[in-house]
C-alpha cells in the first residue's frame, strides 16, 4: 500500500481561531475515508490546503510523485451552448465513445448527453462533472459534500460507483447513510487535531460516545480524589507531625490531571415547538394542479395529511417536490383544484425563499426574540442560538452581514422557538453538521405537531418519516410503503438499468470497430514495418496530447471571449486529430495479433 498524501504537524490560524494545531494524517492508495467535523472546524480549509489553493502556517503536506488528485468542482466549467458530450471531450481529451461509456454509469445518455448542458438541472449537471472527474483517472478523489442537492437516484448511482472504484477517496459529508455506504475509515477534525478511525461512521460515533463516557467517569473519579487530597493537605500542612505527609499528598495532587472531554452541549439543547396534539386531517388536497403559468408540473392531486404525522416528500430532482411544497405554503398559487389546512393550523416554513428574505436591520438576537413563543426564557433562546452556532458576541451580528448558511440556521432557530404546530421543512439539514442533524431529528421526534419535509439525507429521512408522498411523472400520491421500501424500489430500478448497460457493453464492438467508415485491413506486412509505424504514431500522439494540454490550460485562464472561442476550436481540432491517429494505432495493433 502506497502513501498518497501525508499531513505533518499542520498549523493553520485565522485570526484568533485555531483550525489546525499540530494535525497529522496519512491517506493511502486503497482506502475510502469519510471526513467529518463540526461546522467551522476547518474541513473545507484543509481540502483547499490539500489541493494547493492555500498554505499552512507551519507543517507540510507530502504528496506521492504519482499522485493524481480529482476534485469535484462546485463552479460550472461549461462553455455557452455546448452539450454534455462536447464538454466531456473538451475537458478530458477522451474520444466520444469513452466519454459516453463513463457517462452511462450515471445514466447520462440521449438528450441528457447530446442536448445543451445549461438546460440540465443542478443534479444532472453534477452527474456531468462527476463523469468529467473520472475521465481524468485520478488515484485520489476529493469530494466536498457531494450529496448536497443531489436527488436520491443520483446519490445511489454515485454510491454504486464509489463502491466499485478501486482508488482512494476523501469524502466530506454530513450524510451518515452516504458515508456508511461508501467509506471504510473515518477522519475526524476537532479542536485542531485530526484523528483517523479504522471503521465506518456509525462505529466511529459509537466509539466517540463510549470514549466520552469513559473520560467523564475518569474525570469524576479524579475530581473526587483531588477534593480528598485537598482536604487532607488543608488539615495537616500546618502540623509538624503530619507536614511531610501533606507535602507528599501535594505532589500526588499535582500529578492528577483531568482529561479534555469533547462535549456536544450546544446541540443537546435543540427542541421543537411545544404544542398541543391534534387529531384529524391537517391538510386536504382535492383535484389540485400545481405548476406555473407556462408549465403544469402535476395535476389531479388527491391526498390527506393527518395531524401528528411526519411526511417525507420524495422524488427525483426536477419532478416537482419544491413546487408542491411552495404551493402547500401559499408562496405559489395552485393552477386548479382545492387545498385546505385544518382548523387551528399554524404553519411554519423553512425554505430557501424564506431564509433569503430575512429582515436585514435586525440582529440575530432581535430576530429570535421576535419569533419565540410568549413566555420563552432568554436562556432558552441563547441555548438554541448556541446549538445552531450563534454563540457569544455572534448573537449581536446584524442579519445583513450573515452568510447564506448562517441565515439558513437563523431561520431554523426562529422556527424551532415559535408556537407553530405545522412545520414545513425543505432540506433542513443542508447547513448542519452530523451532530446537529441528529439533535434536530431528536427534537422532531418529540414534536407533537405535524412535519412535512424533504431531505436528501437518508439517515434523517428514515428516522423521521411516518409517511411518504411521492412526486413522479406529473402525479403526487401517497406511497404505499415505508421509506425502506421506497429505497429498495429505487435501488432495484438502478440495478436493473446497470445490468442492461453491462449487457449492452458486452455486446458492443471494440473501439477500433466503432467507426462505420473504418478502412479495410491493409495487406500483410512485416512485424518490423508495423512496429516502426506504431512508434511514429506514438510520437504523434504524445505531441498532440501536449498541444491539447497547453491549449486547454490557456483556455481555462483566458478572459477574452474571442480568444476563448479560438482556443476551443483549436482543442476540438486536436481532439479530432488524436482520435484519428489513435484509431490508426489500434488497427496496427490488430495486425500484430
Amino acid at each position: 500500500m502506497a502513501v498518497l498524501m501525508q499531513i505533518r504537524n499542520a498549523q493553520k490560524h485565522y485570526g484568533d481561531q485555531v483550525l489546525l494545531d499540530g494535525a497529522e494524517a496519512t491517506l493511502i492508495d486503497d482506502v475510502k475515508v469519510g471526513f467529518v467535523g463540526r461546522n467551522g472546524a476547518g474541513k473545507s480549509t484543509l481540502l483547499r490546503i490539500l489541493l494547493g489553493e492555500e498554505e499552512l502556517d507551519r507543517g507540510e503536506v507530502v504528496r506521492h510523485p504519482k499522485l493524481r488528485l480529482g476534485y469535484l468542482r462546485q463552479h460550472d466549467p461549461f462553455l455557452p451552448g455546448e452539450t454534455a458530450l462536447q464538454f466531456l471531450m473538451r475537458d478530458s481529451g477522451q474520444p466520444d465513445w469513452k466519454c459516453g461509456e463513463v457517462a452511462g454509469q450515471f445514466e447520462l445518455k440521449g438528450d441528457y448527453l447530446d442536448g445543451p448542458i445549461t438546460k440540465l438541472s443542478g443534479g444532472w449537471q453534477t452527474r456531468v462533472k462527476l463523469t468529467a472527474l473520472l475521465l481524468h483517472e485520478p488515484n485520489l478523489l476529493l469530494l466536498d459534500e457531494p450529496t448536497n442537492f443531489l436527488d436520491l437516484r443520483t446519490q445511489i448511482l454515485l454510491e454504486h460507483f464509489l463502491r466499485e472504484y478501486k482508488e482512494a477517496c476523501l469524502i466530506v459529508s454530513h450524510d451518515r447513510a452516504f458515508l456508511s455506504a461508501t467509506c471504510t475509515h473515518t477522519l475526524s477534525l476537532a479542536h485542531g487535531k485530526l484523528t483517523m478511525f479504522p471503521g465506518k461512521i456509525d462505529a466511529f460515533l459509537e466509539h466517540e460516545a463510549v470514549q466520552r463516557e469513559h473520560d467523564l467517569r475518569t474525570n469524576a473519579a479524579v475530581s473526587a480524589k483531588r477534593r480528598q487530597l485537598e482536604e487532607f493537605i488543608a488539615k495537616n500542612k500546618a502540623r509538624a507531625a503530619t507536614a511531610t505527609r501533606a507535602r507528599s499528598k501535594s505532589k500526588q495532587l499535582e500529578r492528577l490531571e483531568l482529561v479534555d472531554v469533547v462535549t456536544d452541549e450546544p446541540t443537546a439543547k435543540i427542541r421543537a415547538p411545544i404544542v398541543e396534539p391534534r387529531k384529524g386531517p391537517a391538510l386536504r388536497c382535492r383535484g389540485l394542479a400545481i405548476g406555473y403559468t407556462e408549465r403544469q408540473v402535476a395535476n389531479e392531486i388527491d391526498l390527506e395529511i393527518d395531524h401528528g404525522s411526519r411526511v417525507a416528500i420524495v422524488g427525483d430532482n426536477g419532478q416537482g417536490k419544491t413546487t408542491f411544497l411552495r404551493t402547500v405554503v401559499s408562496s405559489l398559487p395552485p393552477l386548479a383544484g382545492d387545498l385546505r389546512w385544518g382548523y387551528g393550523c399554524q404553519v411554519g416554513v423553512y425554505a430557501q425563499h424564506v431564509y433569503t428574505s430575512l429582515p436585514q436591520e435586525k440582529t440575530v438576537l432581535d430576530y429570535l426574540e421576535y419569533h419565540a413563543a410568549p413566555g420563552t426564557k432568554n436562556q432558552e433562546i441563547l441555548d438554541l442560538a448556541g446549538a445552531l452556532l450563534f454563540r457569544g458576541e455572534q448573537v449581536k451580528k446584524r442579519i445583513s452581514v450573515l452568510s447564506g448558511g448562517e441565515r439558513a440556521r437563523l431561520c431554523m432557530a426562529g422556527l424551532l422557538l415559535s408556537p407553530h404546530n405545522i412545520l414545513v421543512l425543505d432540506e433542513p439539514g443542508n447547513h448542519l453538521d452530523v451532530d446537529t442533524i441528529e439533535a434536530l431529528a431528536e427534537a422532531l421526534l418529540a414534536f407533537k405537531g405535524t412535519v412535512i419535509f424533504t431531505s436528501h439525507d437518508r439517515h434523517f429521512m428514515k428516522r423521521i418519516a411516518t409517511g411518504i408522498i411521492e412526486v413522479r411523472d406529473g402525479h403526487v400520491t401517497n406511497y404505499r410503503g415505508d421509506y425502506d421500501m421506497y429505497l429498495y424500489s429505487v435501488n432495484k430500478e438502478i440495478e436493473d438499468g446497470e445490468r442492461e448497460q453491462a449487457a449492452r457493453l458486452s455486446k458492443a464492438p471494440s473501439p477500433s470497430q466503432r467507426s462505420a467508415k473504418s478502412p479495410p485491413k491493409p495487406a500483410a506486412r512485416s512485424e518490423r514495418e508495423i512496429r516502426k509505424e506504431m512508434t511514429t504514431i506514438e510520437r504523434t500522439i504524445a505531441r498532440l496530447d501536449e498541444q491539447k494540454r497547453q491549449a486547454n490550460a490557456q483556455l481555462m485562464q483566458t478572459t477574452d471571449p474571442a480568444e476563448a472561442l479560438r482556443l476551443h476550436q483549436e482543442v476540438e481540432k486536436l481532439i479530432t486529430e488524436l482520435a484519428d491517429v489513435e484509431e490508426r494505432w489500434c488497427r496496427l495493433q490488430e495486425e500484430l495479433e
